[in-house]
Order: C-alpha cells, then sequence, then structure tokens
C-alpha cells in the first residue's frame, strides 16, 4: 500500500515552467513504476509520462515531449514532473500514479493515485 500527495501546481503564464512532486509514503516509490497523468473535466485521464522502475526508462506523450522531465529522487521517495514552455493546452489537474511491474500509459493499469494538482496556463 502506498499513499501519493501531489503538489506543486498553480496559475502561470503560457511559456512558463512548474515542477510538481509526488511524495510516496507507505511502501518506497522506487519498488513501483511511476506514471503522470492529467484530466479536464469531462475527459478521461490521459497519459503525460511516466518512468519504469527496472530500468528507470522514462516514457512521454507526444505533446510533451522536449518539454516535461520525469525524474525521482529515491531518497525523498519523491517523484517530479519538470514543465517547460507550458502551453494553454497543458491546462488541467495532473495525477501521479504507482503500479507495481512495468509502466503503462493507460490509467487502468496504475493501482494508487493521488488527489491531484490543478495546474493552469492561462495569461
Amino acid at each position: 500500500q502506498v499513499l501519493l500527495v501531489e503538489s506543486g501546481g498553480g496559475l502561470v503564464q503560457p511559456g512558463g515552467s512548474l515542477r510538481l512532486s509526488c511524495a510516496a509514503f507507505g511502501r518506497a516509490f522506487s519498488t513501483y513504476s511511476m506514471g503522470w497523468f492529467r484530466q479536464v473535466p469531462g475527459k478521461e485521464r490521459d497519459f503525460v509520462a511516466s518512468v519504469n522502475r527496472s530500468n528507470n526508462s522514462t516514457y512521454y506523450e507526444e505533446s510533451v515531449k522536449g518539454r516535461f522531465t520525469i525524474s525521482g529522487d529515491n531518497a525523498k521517495n519523491t517523484v517530479y514532473l519538470q514543465m517547460n514552455n507550458l502551453k494553454p493546452e497543458d491546462t488541467a489537474v495532473y495525477h501521479c500514479g504507482a503500479r507495481d511491474g512495468t509502466s503503462s500509459q493507460d490509467a487502468q493499469d496504475y493501482h494508487f493515485w493521488g488527489q491531484g494538482t490543478q495546474v493552469t496556463v492561462s495569461s
């Protein structure tokens, strides 16, 4: 069992940056594959980025490649999502998820979720 708590969201202008954090409490997050997803009202939770626990391979949704970076700090039991050059279409609630096994781009494959943090990109 693991509890995930996201933070770091907020209001930022287009072109700006934010760093989201996802702190894991309970079992060490290094034993899970971790993913970041985002959701807007009325739509499904969409994949953003993930890191595979077995080999630290990272994966990104096409529209965020080159702008977002997923990373982790095992000592702090925290995974991050650095978001640069933010665009209005990045506006969403961002959730981190954890799953046993290899990383996945399907939200249904994740066993644990945080409550989410709002990111709003607007001038």
